[in-house]
């Protein structure tokens, strides 16, 4: 008599007796075939799992009682259920309710439609991967591990989107933060960390007033309290000799990429209205810089992504081309183009026409000003990183010039009080505050 199929989707990142106990009664029903979540149908709903593909397939596979594993590739079970037509499909009960009953609502849908059956075991109290993984992060993530995660992600991923942190308490909202979109979990993967808004943090201008050393242990204050990859701003990388020393620094601390601008002397922000003063680097010389973080660096997973102004700057299209090809010839793991206009007109086109060249280099966008842009329409044109490069420290400076004005006006906070997190939130907000 032939076995009957049976099949369990598991993502395996942090595997424990709960799991174990659900394979076991599973295999009582048949020939077991694990259905392994990829790093890309996780990345969908949640954060990039811990462990890659590989590693867990390699861990499941080694459990007595599964047949065979098979990689699910989407976040929605039914769609591998729909192509192997197993006899039986078993799950946990803690998707009765919740986010995860629609798609138990397929899986039941698409059983129906052969006559397979579904069976769901009590969820194992006391114990959750999730909780796991966020207890793992909470221990303190490895700075080399960190520091490959934005590979890893981008190697998921078709879209990255990143967000500006100046503060751990900004990291932590960012990285708290997710949206439930159409079905789909959108959140930040991870963060930057911007001249502009550190500077002004701090109370001074934009003009590499900050020394490494302050912004470096900003960083350490954020990455103690959260685990995503982090992108650093670097203005025009400064000196080459200084160059070289905090480029090992940046390593050791666990910043996964930098973004170095190809201008020259005091350091301006990009996006004054009046940029006849702020000068371009030449080609030779910024494509010089790019060789010697290559040559210094010492793990291959750190990223150097050269930005270009030529669009900010008036200097054009071709230029900007140019050098995106010198620069990636120099070593550069990917190219930012920057641009202040209100449409994306410019950047479309320099997209389009890098992407003829370049396939795979990562291509990375900023919206400051041309914010009416989705991201799907990023992806579409061929972008991997979108960076919301300055937008929690604006909204809080006019929050706080609004409570400030509040409490003087009325000559006391209750007026303000429904603007303000109230102290229950603030204190569920830290770890280990209550």
């Amino acid at each position: 008599m032939k076995k009957k199929i049976v099949y369990l989707s598991l993502t395996a990142d942090n595997l424990h007796h709960g799991h174990i106990k659900l394979i076991q009664e599973a295999k009582k029903f048949g020939l077991l075939n694990v259905g392994l979540l990829t790093d890309r149908a996780v990345s969908k709903n949640k954060r990039i799992p811990l462990m890659n593909y590989d590693h867990r397939e390699m861990i499941v596979k080694n459990i007595s009682g599964v047949n065979k594993v098979i990689p699910q590739n989407e976040w929605d079970d039914s769609v591998n259920i729909r192509k192997l037509k197993p006899d039986y499909v078993i799950h946990g009960d803690d998707w009765l309710q919740g986010p995860q009953s629609v798609l138990r609502s397929k899986v039941i849908k698409v059983l129906k439609s052969y006559g397979g059956k579904l069976i769901e075991f009590p969820h194992t109290k006391g114990i959750s991967s999730t909780a796991l993984s966020k207890y793992e992060i909470e221990q303190g993530i490895q700075p080399e591990t960190r520091l490959q995660n934005l590979r890893k992600v981008l190697s998921v991923k078709k879209l990255v989107r990143i967000i500006e942190t100046h503060s751990p308490i900004s990291g932590i909202i960012a990285e708290k933060a997710s949206e439930n979109v159409n079905g789909k979990i959108n959140y930040f993967d991870g963060f930057w960390s911007s001249s502009l808004t550190d500077a002004s943090h701090k109370g001074k201008p934009d003009i590499e007033a900050l020394n490494i050393s302050e912004r470096l242990e900003n960083i350490n204050n954020i990455f103690e309290v959260t685990s995503r990859p982090l992108i650093m701003d670097i203005d025009t990388g400064g000196k080459v000799e200084h160059l070289k020393l905090n480029i090992k620094s940046l390593e050791r601390l666990g910043v996964s990429a930098i973004i170095m601008e190809d201008k020259t002397g005091l350091k301006k922000n990009s996006l004054h209205k009046n940029t006849s003063n702020q000068k371009q680097d030449s080609i030779k010389n910024f494509s010089n810089k790019i060789k010697v973080i290559k040559s210094v660096q010492l793990n291959k997973e750190f990223m150097v992504i050269a930005r270009i102004e030529s669009l900010i700057l008036g200097t054009g299209l071709e230029d900007a081309l140019k050098r995106a090809k010198n620069y990636v010839k120099a070593g550069a793991d990917g190219i930012m183009i920057h641009s202040k206009k209100e449409t994306p007109t410019e950047i479309f086109s320099f997209a389009k026409r890098f992407r003829k060249d370049f396939k795979d280099i990562p291509l990375v966008c900023v919206p400051s000003t041309y914010n009416n842009v989705k991201e799907k329409d990023f992806e579409k044109r061929g972008f991997n990183i979108v960076i919301y490069a300055n937008h929690l420290f604006r909204a809080a400076y006019p929050a706080m010039v609004k409570t400030a004005k509040s409490i003087l006006r009325n000559e006391r906070s209750k007026e303000i009080d429904s603007s303000l997190a109230t102290i229950k939130e603030m204190l569920e907000l830290i770890p280990g505050t209550k």
